[in-house]
């Protein structure tokens, strides 16, 4: 059943008035759940779920930017855009596959992957209207802006390569091969781009101005995202349930941790920690990006997928 949207908007208040009181300052992960239909937002200070949103639609993109929570709900073509405290503040419903999803706050705009068409939608970010698309090769999946917000890339899973544009101009850059069906990618702190290989079990890494490659890194089986904490990069694998840590200065291993049950989403938070969403586990595994201990498994909604940047950090 398809929710309308003054009920998603009733529910959501509903849901922030009996919601915990985050501390100021907090970090917060705003945690897409596909089976479940919901969001759940957790306190990564205090290490607990501290409301969830009723999200229809099995979302399982999410971006948190310019103070906004974004959310794409494969299911009903749906993109959403919310207030920290939940209410919804502006909605459109794609054609074609939307599933990835960034955000250039700084342009006003929302990138939108499409799996069917082959191309990145981009939306106004305040309404969610469309302003245009750019081509890609076949399933467009992952989405990341550059640090310096110069670069947008494109994960292009069947077409086993990365396409890379101007933010600012949205004009193609380049274009390059990675490894088999790549999937999430994320850029380095440093501006190199690290692209996680579902098909390959690797990870590949390219120059972000030109795309030279760079290295080839074996990690665990079906690696789905990609994480930065503490000088190290931080490799969910989905069918190993482990996290494959890597060295930034060597891109050598560093550990392999143990996770929960089928990790997809990744991404750091402001304290130096990573945080890995466990699809089938329903937790949400915070470990510490120095010392690589697993600091808690919090409970999530049903089918935590997190697929995109869905921290947000106290600057």
């Amino acid at each position: 059943m398809r929710w309308s949207s003054g009920s998603v908007r009733r529910a959501a208040r509903a849901l922030a008035l009996v919601a915990l009181a985050a501390p100021a300052g907090a970090d917060m992960a705003y945690v897409t759940c596909q089976s479940g239909d919901a969001l759940s937002v957790i306190d990564l200070v205090a290490l607990t779920e501290v409301a969830r949103w009723p999200l229809p639609g099995k979302p399982a993109g999410v971006a948190v930017a310019g103070g906004a929570v974004y959310t794409v709900a494969a299911d009903t073509k749906t993109v959403r855009r919310h207030a920290p405290s939940g209410a919804l503040l502006a909605e459109t419903v794609l054609d074609g596959g939307p599933i990835g999803i960034a955000v250039d706050a700084a342009r006003g705009r929302v990138f939108v992957s499409d799996w069917y068409e082959a191309r990145v939608r981009v939306l106004d970010a305040a309404t969610l209207a469309p302003l245009t698309d750019l081509a890609t090769g076949a399933a467009p999946a992952g989405l990341d802006l550059s640090p310096d917000g110069r670069l947008l890339a494109a994960a292009e899973r069947d077409a086993d390569r990365v396409s890379v544009f101007d933010a600012t101009t949205l004009a193609p850059l380049w274009r390059a091969p990675v490894g088999t069906r790549p999937f999430g990618l994320r850029f380095a702190p440093d501006g190199r781009l690290f692209v996680a290989n579902v098909g390959s079990d690797d990870m590949t890494v390219l120059g972000a101005e030109t795309g030279a490659p760079l290295a080839t890194i074996r990690v665990g089986a079906r690696p789905y995202g990609v994480g930065f904490a503490a000088g190290r990069a931080f490799v969910t694998n989905q069918y190993a349930e482990t996290v494959s840590v890597i060295a930034l200065d060597t891109l050598s291993p560093v550990a392999t941790l143990d996770v929960g049950e089928y990790p997809e989403g990744v991404d750091s938070t402001g304290e130096g920690h990573i945080a890995v969403a466990n699809w089938f586990s329903n937790t949400l595994s915070v470990i510490d990006g120095q010392t690589l201990e697993t600091l808690a498994a919090i409970e999530t909604c049903d089918g935590p997928r997190a697929f995109g940047a869905f921290i947000a950090r106290d600057q």
